[in-house]
């Protein structure tokens, strides 16, 4: 049976479900999570529920309602989750090249102390969790989050925010992963300064999720 990590595995890889207008109903990738994932063309449904229950709510042909609030709701309540969040998924390529990977992560060490509220919030839906800071105070996390892909959230404090910090934590998460490995980014599409500074540093939109969580 493909699951939603073969599907996401193919993406790292470029290879994206068939814009066929289809709705995919694979297994919820674990026990933690749910989650509506929306490519062009294809909506991949990773909840357990039947192929069914969902044609029952979804009109042929119409990929929007699997994505909005009527729909999800209703999913919520079947599985007993919530939504937790809605954002653009971007993919970003490992940085391959030592001497660029030693740049890219200049300045950046890693943290023990885990109780940053971004930090604990990247503990509750990711494992293997990695935090790094510089002398600003600002962050960078990795980890393994929806069926098992490796992602990474970054903070900056405010008063360094406008001066391209953001662009380049996100540039060094590139460099913190495995030289043959990928990695996501989830960000609020109302986070234009996030998107703009993702954008920059080397990451494309690829789709966006729904995410539901216990």
């Amino acid at each position: 049976m493909r699951t939603l990590a073969d599907i996401l595995r193919g993406v790292e890889r470029g290879l994206f479900p068939a814009p066929d207008l289809g709705i995919s109903v694979v297994p919820a990738p674990s026990e933690r999570e749910a989650a509506v994932v929306a490519f062009t063309g294809h909506i991949v449904i990773a909840a357990d529920v039947s192929p069914e229950w969902v044609a029952e709510r979804v009109p042929a042909g119409d990929l929007a309602a699997p994505t909005n609030p009527p729909f999800l709701t209703a999913l919520a309540e079947l599985t007993g989750r919530r939504v937790s969040s809605i954002d653009a998924m971007m993919l970003g390529p490992s940085i391959t090249d030592p001497a660029k990977r030693a740049a890219a992560i200049k300045g950046l060490t890693v943290l023990s102390d885990h109780e940053h509220p971004r930090v604990e919030r990247a503990l509750e839906y990711r494992t293997d969790v990695r935090v790094y800071g510089d002398i600003h105070g600002s962050l960078v996390i990795t980890g393994h989050g929806l069926a098992n892909r490796l992602e990474c959230a970054i903070e900056l404090p405010d008063d360094i925010r406008g001066q391209g910090h953001g662009r380049r934590l996100a540039r060094a998460a590139r460099a913190l992963i495995p030289p043959d490995a990928s990695i996501w980014a989830q960000i609020t599409p109302g986070n234009a300064a996030s998107l703009r500074a993702f954008l920059a540093a080397g990451y494309h939109p690829v789709g966006s999720e729904a995410l539901l969580v216990k």
